[in-house]
């Protein structure tokens, strides 16, 4: 099995790599039109429309989230049949998402067009560790998350409500941020970088990511072009990479 492992022809071994990613790729498609369908009859219909979801379709399909998630279960944990445990897998991993949305957005509408942002931002940053190199995909990860912080503390701050707790959760963030910066220097980050790995992208992630952040707190204004200066450095980062590694 090994040797035949390692004659594998390289386009086939290229093609093994791609099936995780692609698989990832359709199930944030699915998740987002599911989400898109959400804002469309739910948040945007009508009184009726309204209604009827929070009623009826979306206590239904936290019901259905919970039946698939126990099949799922049932064939994730069975060995006799290791074809049915990656259907398992997804059929688990789609009942999760349904019993979470639907209660979140029974709980609240406005979680709907937080998702809608989230969902593909964490679907590529899943796509990415898969794909590229570790350092590239971790100073990835700290820019894309803190593009998400910066979009939701613009967005929710100003609210009476949740402002506080949304002030409070970006400070925090800057905490993480500073610390992950602290850990890959004293190499405490071996699971995530190789001994070999530049750590440069992940420190100048990290540094600018904290910069943006502060100024962030200071202003809610100045968020927007600090949000622009991170867009441009994950678009300069992914570029580069991206040439590097064909």
């Amino acid at each position: 099995m090994a040797k035949n492992a390692a004659n594998k022809p390289r386009s086939a071994k290229k093609e093994d790599e791609l099936t995780l990613p692609m698989k990832l790729f359709l199930a944030g498609c699915l998740a987002e039109l599911y989400l898109m369908i959400l804002r469309r009859f739910y948040i945007n219909g009508t009184g009726r429309q309204v209604l009827a979801w929070y009623d009826v379709y979306l206590p239904l399909l936290i019901w259905v989230g919970l039946g698939l998630f126990v099949v799922g279960g049932a064939l994730w944990l069975q060995k006799k049949y290791p074809a049915a445990r990656g259907a398992g897998r997804f059929l688990v991993c789609a009942g999760v998402f349904l019993i979470l949305v639907n209660e979140l957005s029974l709980w609240n509408m406005s979680v709907i067009s937080l998702l809608l942002i989230l969902i593909p931002v964490l679907v590529l940053l899943a796509i990415l560790w898969q794909l590229y190199d570790r350092e590239c995909a971790l100073a990835l990860t700290v820019l894309g998350l803190s593009l998400l912080a910066l979009w939701g503390y613009r967005r929710y701050v100003p609210n009476l409500r949740y402002g506080a707790l949304v002030r409070a959760a970006l400070i925090v963030y800057l905490v993480l941020v500073l610390a992950l910066a602290l850990l890959a220097y004293l190499r405490k980050l071996e699971k995530l970088l190789p001994a070999h790995a530049d750590k440069a992208p992940v420190y100048l992630a990290c540094a600018l990511s904290a910069a943006a952040l502060i100024v962030a707190l200071v202003s809610v204004t100045a968020a927007y072009y600090a949000m622009w200066v991170l867009a441009l450095l994950v678009f300069a980062l992914a570029v580069y990479y991206t040439v590097k590694q064909l």
